[in-house]
Order: structure tokens, then C-alpha cells, then sequence
């Protein structure tokens, strides 16, 4: 029988090398700390912290990281029997620096092309996908092929049944132009109930930066819920009720990356629970706060608790 998550990802995965020294240069770093990472595997992890059962769809190597990444999962209570590995690939590995409040420059090793890009239609469980309480896939994932046609698949065999998420997590270094990713961004949107991302992002998806009309053209398309997030404007979402503003909770950041897949995670738990959409949006800027004042991403993915302590701090 086909096990049913409360939540199913599918897209990016790799090992962080994070420095343990902020404010230098990598060329001057000389300690690092490894962590789990890739955004859809992040929110998987952020999500099994709140008690929900989640599993990732994506690849690994067949070489060290990718046995770190096996048992990192199964340490953070995330099912991997559809993390496959790719015999020719190397798991990729991601570097940052780290120059708070915002400078927290990325270096993407995934050459000559990362295992979570190279899954194919045929890796793919479409009775879990299907069955799972809610689907989440990445814009990263439509970068290229086969991991393009592989993610497609998968939404149109979701069919816009239950929740299903476009993470509009857009990297430019992964394109080569913002009018080709929007191009196939609209092809996603036609299958997804939820999209979420960035102002930067917004307008990859629907060509507009304007919060509101970024959140109507994505509703226009037939997204039930909007999700906008504008830095330390806060975080617009509209849906069928209509719309709601949440402000940004204060923090003393330490390191943003990572807290935009604590929203994820949250985003979930709060549509999982049945909160409201403004209820949802407090939560889940509080768990991006939480991160944000952490240093890593994986580890640092709070629980229900943390979060409601962080909400407490913010009153």
C-alpha cells in the first residue's frame, strides 16, 4: 500500500559548507561547519519538526556526502526511500559567506549538473505524489532536463488535488535569462493551489514587482493562495477571504539563509493544522526569524514551541 505523507518535496538537495566566522571572505575563512541542505529538502526537514511526516524526491552521488545526506535525513525524521543516486554525478555542495544583517553571498558546486536535477519520470512514485496532503516543488527543478519534464509530470498527475506548492524560488545562476524561467514557471502554475516566493521572484513568475499585482496575476492563474514576501514589509497573502499583511518579527540576523524554507515548513504545518491565513502568516515569519538568527538552516529548524516563544518575543 502507498504510504500517505503530510508532506511530499520535490527538488533540491546538497551538502552546506557553511563558515564557522562571519564577516570574512572565504579566501580567508579557515573553519567550516557541514550541514544538510537544498531548499525542498529544508522544508521537508522544517516540516518533520513539527511532528509531520515528510519525504523528499531527489538524488544524491553515490559518494560520502550523499551517505551524510542518508543519514542526516533519517537523524531529522524525513523518509528518503525517494532519494535515488546517480552513479555519474557528484552530490553537490554548497558554500556561503556570511556579512550580516543581508550579505550572505551563495557559491553553487553542482558541475557538470547536480543529481537532483537528473530525475527522470521514471524515478518518480505518482501514488505517493498523489496521495500526499500536500506537494511542494521547486522552480529549480524546472531549470532543466530531465528534472523539468520529471517535475511537469508530477503536477499534472497531482492534478491541483489537495495542496499543492510552487516554491518560485528563482537562482539565476541556474537560467540563462529570467524570461526563459518564466516561461516555464507558467507552465507550473497552471497545476499548483499555493505559490510562494520573493518579490524578485514574483516577478519571474508573473513579470511584476508590485506586491498586489504580483498576488493577483498568480491568483488569475488560478492559485488559490498568494504568498509575497517583501523583506521588512512583511509578508502579503491573499486568498478567497481576501487579504492579509503580516509585519516582519524583529531579529538580530546571523545568517537569512535558510529562513525562507523555515516559512516553507511552517507555511505547511499551518495548512495542515487548518489555521487561518492570517494565523498561518504570523507563524511562519515567526519560524524565518527563528532561523534567521541561527547559523545553519537544517539544524537550526525550530519546533512548534520555539516558534510560539519567538511570537511571544515579538508582542
Amino acid at each position: 500500500m502507498t504510504t500517505r505523507f503530510d508532506l511530499v518535496t520535490m527538488g533540491r538537495i546538497g551538502v552546506d559548507i557553511y563558515p564557522l566566522q562571519t564577516g570574512v571572505g572565504l579566501e580567508d575563512v579557515t573553519t567550516f561547519g557541514k550541514y544538510l541542505g537544498g531548499s525542498a529538502t529544508n522544508v521537508a526537514v522544517a516540516a518533520a519538526r513539527y511532528g509531520r511526516s515528510s519525504a523528499v524526491v531527489t538524488k544524491t552521488g553515490a559518494d560520502p556526502f550523499g551517505k551524510f545526506i542518508h543519514r542526516a535525513l533519517a537523524g531529522y525524521g524525513v523518509d528518503d526511500r525517494y532519494v535515488g543516486t546517480s552513479e555519474q554525478l557528484p552530490t553537490p555542495v554548497t558554500f556561503c559567506e556570511i556579512f550580516p544583517p543581508d550579505d550572505f553571498p551563495l557559491y553553487f558546486y553542482r558541475f557538470p549538473k547536480a543529481p537532483d536535477l537528473d530525475i527522470s519520470v521514471e524515478d518518480l512514485d505518482f501514488d505517493a505524489i498523489r496521495a500526499a496532503e500536500i506537494f511542494w516543488v521547486t522552480v529549480t527543478g524546472l531549470s532543466q532536463e530531465p528534472s523539468r519534464s520529471a517535475t511537469l509530470a508530477a503536477l499534472e498527475a497531482r492534478g491541483r488535488t489537495g495542496i499543492t506548492v510552487l516554491d518560485l524560488d528563482y537562482r539565476p545562476m541556474f537560467w540563462e535569462s529570467r524570461e526563459q524561467a518564466r516561461e516555464w514557471v507558467g507552465k507550473a502554475l497552471d497545476h499548483v493551489t499555493v505559490a510562494v516566493g520573493n518579490l524578485d521572484e514574483a516577478d519571474t513568475a508573473v513579470a511584476t514587482r508590485d506586491p498586489r499585482e504580483a498576488a493577483k496575476a498568480l491568483r488569475d492563474r488560478g492559485v488559490s493562495l498568494a504568498v509575497v514576501k517583501q523583506g521588512p514589509k512583511g509578508v502579503l497573502a491573499v486568498d478567497d477571504s481576501g487579504e492579509v499583511e503580516v509585519p516582519p518579527v524583529p531579529v538580530e540576523v546571523v545568517n537569512g539563509l535558510g529562513a525562507g524554507d523555515a516559512f516553507g515548513g511552517a507555511l505547511c504545518h499551518g495548512l495542515l493544522s487548518g489555521w487561518d491565513t492570517a494565523r498561518i502568516m504570523r507563524f511562519a515569519n515567526a519560524a524565518g526569524s527563528h532561523v534567521a538568527g541561527e547559523l545553519a538552516c537544517s539544524d537550526a529548524m525550530p519546533t512548534e514551541d520555539q516558534v510560539l516563544r519567538k511570537l511571544g518575543e515579538a508582542l
